[in-house]
């Protein structure tokens, strides 16, 4: 059932309609009966005119500006730039147009997007194949033996393995403190150098004085990783000589910014555009993509931030050619 009597432009266009017709039948009336007295034409005429420049001046602040601003959020909704903007509406329309949009709101459950996001935060070969105490104990099993062969390396690499894996399919649900993510890239920039060497550094830079407290800020389990992961196999993977990684942390009074920077190969413009156009469309088809079948996508990482905490956090590139690239992270402060 339409529920009536609430504020909507297709009500505002009909009242106005309807001023609009009785000013005009008005003025007809008036005009008529005075036609005879050209003396009082003249100021009958300009009080009209008063009122029809009200009714017009009206008519462009009541009606126009909010019929435009709601065709600003349907284009934009069109190309895939915004989701809650569409549910979040000054004015509807009509009261079906409303009705429309609140059944499309009940029908689109937010939820399944996150789980299916979260989901594809567990790698391909994992998810729902091993069993993680078995990974667990067999890459245990390994470590014993090689510390019993005197293969130390081997153990160390092993451990690393064991606990990365450890902390990439467990308890995915959850937010984790900075100190957890930045303990897990450790874990996984041991295991990368035993492929890169002395050809990979990781640096981590933050102000003394806020790193104890930025360390205890919560984000998405899974949010670092992904985008090291990219920086090592996109950026520094097919360059000469030696790479390397920063990750720098900053914060505001209402935000967490995390910037992870490579020296590698870098992007030509053309390249960022899209990619940012990418990170910054509501579009589902990243999920499909090839970029995704390796482990968690850049694109992924972004979608949880944006579906958790909303749309002005998130995921930012700029990248210069032969330079390298910085990725930066925005997210809410959360401490608990």
């Amino acid at each position: 059932m339409i529920r009536r009597g609430k504020d909507y432009i297709s009500y505002r266009i009909m009242l106005m309609t309807i001023i609009l017709c009785v000013c005009t039948s008005v003025l007809l009336i008036v005009l008529g009966i005075i036609a005879i007295d050209t003396k009082k034409y003249g100021f009958v005429f300009l009080i009209f005119s008063i009122v029809y420049v009200l009714i017009g001046y009206a008519s462009y602040r009541w009606i126009y500006i909010p019929y435009k601003e709601n065709m600003k959020v349907y284009r934009l909704f069109i190309d895939g730039y915004t989701l809650s903007g569409i549910f979040e509406q000054r004015m509807f329309l009509s009261p079906e147009l409303e009705q429309v949009i609140n059944r499309f709101k009940e029908e689109m459950n937010i939820n399944a997007l996150i789980n299916t996001s979260k989901k594809q935060a567990e790698y391909l070969a994992l998810q729902n194949q091993i069993n993680p105490h078995f990974l667990y104990n067999t890459l245990e099993g390994i470590r014993g033996e090689a510390l019993h062969a005197g293969l130390f390396n081997v153990a160390k690499m092993t451990e690393a393995l064991a606990t990365f894996f450890r902390y990439t399919i467990s308890n995915l649900e959850h937010l984790v403190t900075l100190e957890d993510e930045l303990n897990n890239i450790e874990n996984y920039y041991i295991i990368q150098q035993y492929r890169f060497e002395d050809r990979l550094n990781l640096r981590i830079l933050s102000d003394p004085g806020d790193e104890k407290k930025m360390l205890k800020y919560k984000l998405p389990k899974l949010t670092l990783q992904p985008i090291v992961e990219n920086a090592i196999y996109h950026g520094i993977e097919r360059k000469i000589g030696k790479g390397n990684i920063l990750i720098k942390l900053e914060s505001t009074k209402s935000r967490l910014i995390i910037t992870v920077s490579d020296d590698g190969l870098g992007m030509e413009p053309d390249k960022v555009n899209e990619l940012n156009r990418r990170l910054n469309s509501f579009s589902l088809d990243y999920i499909q993509s090839k970029e995704n079948k390796g482990g968690i996508a850049l694109i992924n990482v972004n979608r949880r931030i944006k579906l958790l905490f909303g749309e002005e956090y998130g995921i930012s590139i700029y990248s210069t050619l032969n330079a390298g690239t910085d990725v930066e992270i925005t997210l809410p402060i959360i401490t608990k």
